[in-house]
């Protein structure tokens, strides 16, 4: 891009902050009852238009030949999917408003009333690759939690997430809401996404990055505002030796196989030596049935023959495909330093009938989610009962886990006084 069209393209950028800026006002003033009225009609309008909506994203899959069969699904929209984004914007809808909860509430001696209330971040900056439901679970979420978003999707997904966000702003006006309530960056460039991560002249508050080790890694070693991380999904399943070995074959199959473009789609097997034939083996043929290609350490690789040596790198690797590392270790404590040590603190899962093993592998690992005989594919605020999700926070920081409304949301202190000095 040569000076003049990068000076262009800054001076449309920040233009898009300060709307947004703009509109944060107008939508952390906006009542309950005005926000569900927008989202109830985004949801409708999504509905209305899912012909157009489809017929973007034939024309995002037709230039996406390229894309790995991950990345294509991720990108694939059809009637079923358009329903769910339509259903997850009324899910949002039907939650309660976060904003103005009263977190905790008490009278100090000099009898000031202090209370800590939830409020807005402010303006959100999403930055997200290939899926295009993010634009409507993004703005969704944003809107209800008061806050201001501003998209940015990916090249790939650019003709389907302009037809959504058409349809977002078709429910904002019904509203009497702020088009820039949910703004959009018109440009596929690449370098309006480093003016977000520079804050636009200060008027984002919070950089969400949702995509690839690539975007979340540039993210976080640009921004020069507060990032809520989403890292990838190293997820782990362990079969432990008190495993029920239906539930094991059912729950394995299903946390890698169900669906293989999601973060929470298990990577790793880690299976314990005493049940490695009795339960690991039928679990890898099931695995292999499905068209799973198995990656083992030695120990797999003496049972399953199919098996192709893995190495230290495949520990550590999130597919997105139908592959699976597969590792035999000695017990609970073997399963946690391995989880510990290649893992990214996103989510785990045992399979056990032993109630003591299962909650010492629930309270020692130190990631975002754990489940104890369930897949990992429930990591996803639609099932947490969050109505949708902008991701999984996987950092320690404000939130962790699926990050619905409560999460978008941080707080301040209301102080009452009758006319208290200071002494």
């Amino acid at each position: 891009m040569n000076a003049p069209d990068r000076s262009a393209l800054a001076a449309e950028m920040m233009a898009l902050g300060k709307s947004a800026k703009a509109a944060a006002r107008a939508l952390r003033e906006a009542s309950t009852e005005t926000k569900n009225k927008a989202l109830r009609a985004a949801a409708a309008a999504i509905r209305v238009q899912a012909k157009p909506i489809l017929d973007a994203n034939a024309s995002d899959m037709k230039a996406a030949s390229d894309l790995t069969l991950a990345l294509r699904d991720r990108l694939l929209l059809d009637a079923g999917r358009i329903e769910a984004m339509a259903k997850g914007v009324e899910d949002v809808a039907a939650l309660p408003d976060p904003v103005g909860r009263e977190l905790a509430r008490w009278t100090v001696a000099s009898g000031l009333d202090i209370a800590r209330v939830a409020t807005p971040i402010g303006v959100i900056g999403m930055i997200y690759e290939s899926r295009p439901n993010v634009t409507a679970d993004a703005g969704a979420l944003a809107l209800k939690s008061g806050n201001v978003s501003i998209l940015r999707g990916g090249s790939e997904s650019a003709h389907s997430s302009a037809a959504i966000h058409a349809a977002m702003i078709e429910g904002l006006r019904a509203a009497g809401l702020p088009d820039a309530a949910i703004s959009k960056v018109p440009t596929t460039d690449r370098a309006a996404v480093g003016m977000m991560l520079e804050g636009l002249g200060g008027t984002i508050d919070l950089i969400i990055p949702r995509g690839g080790k690539s975007l979340t890694g540039r993210v976080l070693a640009e921004a020069r505002v507060p990032v809520l991380a989403h890292l990838e999904g190293i997820c782990h399943v362990y079969i432990h030796a008190g495993a029920d070995i239906a539930k094991a074959r059912a729950i394995a199959l299903n946390a890698k196989m169900r669906r293989l473009s999601v973060c929470g789609s298990a990577e790793t097997l880690l299976i314990d030596r005493s049940v490695l034939t009795s339960h690991g083996l039928p679990i890898l043929q099931d695995l292999a049935k499905a068209g799973c290609e198995i990656r083992g350490d030695d120990a797999v690789r003496a049972v399953f023959a199919a098996a192709k040596q893995a190495n230290e790198a495949d520990w550590s690797t999130e597919y997105l495909d139908a592959i699976l590392s597969v590792k035999v270790v000695d017990g609970v404590e073997d399963a946690i330093r391995h989880i510990e040590t290649y893992g990214s603190h996103h989510t785990e899962s045992i399979v056990s009938e032993d109630k003591t093993a299962a909650e010492h592998f629930l309270s020692a690992l130190d990631s975002a989610i754990v489940l104890w005989n369930a897949s990992t594919q429930f990591a996803d605020g639609a099932e947490f009962g969050m109505g949708a999700e902008i991701g999984i926070g996987t950092g320690k920081l404000h939130a962790r886990g699926p990050v619905g409304v409560e999460q978008l949301t941080t707080f301040k202190y209301v102080v009452r006084g009758t006319g208290q000095i200071r002494p």
